[in-house]
């Protein structure tokens, strides 16, 4: 699901049939360790890991406006084999298993069920107080005993007799669960959160939206169907996507996911970002770039850092970073303009239906925020650490590369009786440990009393090398030398030579061949005349 505001991509949800996810889910769990030095415990409701209940999540409070009680020891409230009905509030994330919580919320179109509880909460996101004072008194008539309810923002300006037809379908789901809850042998799923479609027509899909475009027929009559049951006027707003070009592409999705996953990103003004993101927290960097301005020095400033807060707002959003996120603004020395950034940051990020909070200004003029983390964001559930890295971002450089493997090379092949060994390694590192002349390559050979022939490969990664073959040194030589003397080939010059930039340089499986008066021909195919073939190097002539 993309959703764009004003053109722009700010939220995407992603629901795969292997990944079906959990938050929202209601189930019947047995408890498997507490822990009173943590002041928790893991509950086995039937996941590849047991889930995380912290005290302090274990009860509802009785009154939105009471303080809340002291707390009570874990090991007095839960014991080891007991059953417990949970609900899933963050999806499990790497190594942690899911986190759960006793005080139970279900969701409606217009008011949420809170079993338990005894009270009436209105969504502060409605800002009117008389309505918000209007809803409290409807509600209030509706509400069941020992059953608290908390008001949408969708349910402003929403009929009475509405809120009761959605009240009366939560009560009699929340009396399913409960008698699930009796039926069911734990660990057993009560209650599943609706599909990622129907979820969005229910959570989202509001008077404000132009259009709800579906590509698939299914989804789009189910759509349709919950639209109708919730809000009828909204049906004509649901319109199924049949055009050849993929959904995605006609409305520039594809392209914004590319950048939402890139570490750095460009403003329009010329400016960028960069995103770094750590195990604590996520820091966010502003840069003027190739930004220049035209007045001042500090307009310049201001007007970079509130384009960068705008889209850092949205980044944040579709990237769905969570926890602490620090953003360094480029320094602004005028007062005035450090309200601006802020007022700005804080107006753009109103729309996030995540709860996030800019806590302002440190000493060293870092911008302080916390967003609730609730699941994994973008990158972590479309990429996976590099297997050659390890989601450091970097690798050796081919000088370290080559003094590694020179070492590792002498110590396998100490123990080699073969005559000749060829070893395949990428053509940067390879360059290097045959060195100028092949005087290093003749070193190493002397000191391990063999032939060793050392061949680039373009699909080794720079740190590894493998050893091709053992044997004879014929054997080995007429495996290692791609080419012969007199043989006619076809080879594309790669770069000028670097010593004689008359001379060009081409390349078969790294193996290097010098072309004479081939230097101005880099990128061009031409056919070769073998001249010469030494043990690293061969020599040609255009033909």
């Amino acid at each position: 699901m993309a959703l764009l505001e004003k053109g722009k991509l700010v939220e995407l949800d992603i629901e795969r049939p292997l990944q079906y996810r959990v938050v929202g889910n209601l189930y019947k769990g047995i408890v498997a360790n507490v822990l009173p030095g943590m002041q928790a415990a893991f509950v086995d409701i039937g996941l590849e890991k047991n889930a995380f209940l912290y005290v302090d999540d274990i009860f509802t409070d009785e009154s939105e406006d009471s303080p809340p009680p002291s707390r009570t020891s874990i090991e007095k409230l839960l014991r080891v084999g007991e059953e417990v009905m949970v609900q899933v509030i963050k999806e499990p994330l790497g190594s942690k298993g899911a986190r759960v919580t006793g005080q139970i919320t279900i969701p409606g179109r217009y008011l949420v069920l809170v079993p338990g509880a005894d009270y009436i909460g209105v969504s502060r996101r409605i800002e009117s107080q008389t309505e918000r004072e209007r809803l409290r008194r409807e509600v209030e008539k509706l509400k069941p005993k020992e059953l608290g309810l908390i008001v949408r923002t969708v349910a402003e300006g929403v009929d009475t007799e509405v809120m009761e037809q959605d009240l009366q379908f939560l009560v009699q789901l929340w009396n399913r669960i409960l008698t699930r809850f009796q039926q069911k042998t734990a660990p057993a799923i009560l209650y599943q959160d609706l599909s990622l479609t129907c979820r969005i027509a229910r959570d989202l899909f509001v008077e404000e939206f132009s259009s709800f475009l579906v590509d698939d027929e299914h989804e789009y009559d189910k759509v349709r169907e919950i639209v109708d049951y919730i809000s009828p006027h909204l049906k004509s707003k649901v319109k199924l996507y049949k055009e050849e070009e993929p959904i995605f592409e006609r409305f520039g999705v594809e392209k914004e996911i590319e950048k939402a996953l890139s570490r750095q990103l460009w403003l329009k003004s010329g400016g960028y970002l960069v995103f770094d993101e750590t195990e604590a927290l996520t820091v966010i960097d502003v840069n003027t770039g190739r930004y220049i301005g035209r007045r001042n020095l500090a307009d310049t400033i201001l007007k970079t850092n509130l384009e960068a807060a705008e889209e850092i707002a949205r980044q944040v959003r579709l990237r769905d970073i969570g926890g602490i996120i620090i953003v360094d603004f480029i320094d602004m020395s005028i007062e005035d303009h450090r309200r601006k950034v802020l007022d700005k940051l804080n107006n753009a990020i109103k729309n996030d239906r995540t709860k996030t909070y800019v806590l302002g200004l440190t000493n060293l003029g870092l911008v302080e925020m916390t967003r609730k983390k609730v699941r994994q964001d973008l990158s972590e559930y479309l990429q996976q650490p590099c297997s050659y890295c390890s989601g450091s971002g970097k690798v050796l450089t081919p000088l370290v590369v080559s003094t590694r493997i020179e070492g590792e090379m002498k110590r396998q092949l100490q123990e080699e009786k073969s005559e000749a060994v060829l070893v395949e390694m990428h053509h940067e590192v390879a360059s290097i440990i045959i060195g100028s002349g092949g005087g290093n390559l003749k070193k190493l050979e002397e000191e391990l009393k063999q032939h060793i022939f050392i061949r680039g490969a373009e699909d080794l990664h720079i740190e590894k090398y493998r050893i091709v073959a053992r044997g004879s040194c014929k054997k080995i030589q007429n495996l290692a030398l791609p080419v012969k003397v007199g043989e006619v080939v076809g080879l594309t010059i790669e770069e000028p030579h670097s010593t004689n930039p008359n001379h060009g340089i081409a390349r078969i499986h790294g193996f290097v061949i010098n072309v004479e008066n081939a230097g101005d021909k880099v990128g061009q195919k031409v056919k070769v005349e073998i001249k010469d073939v030494n043990r690293t190097f061969a020599r040609g002539v255009l033909k």
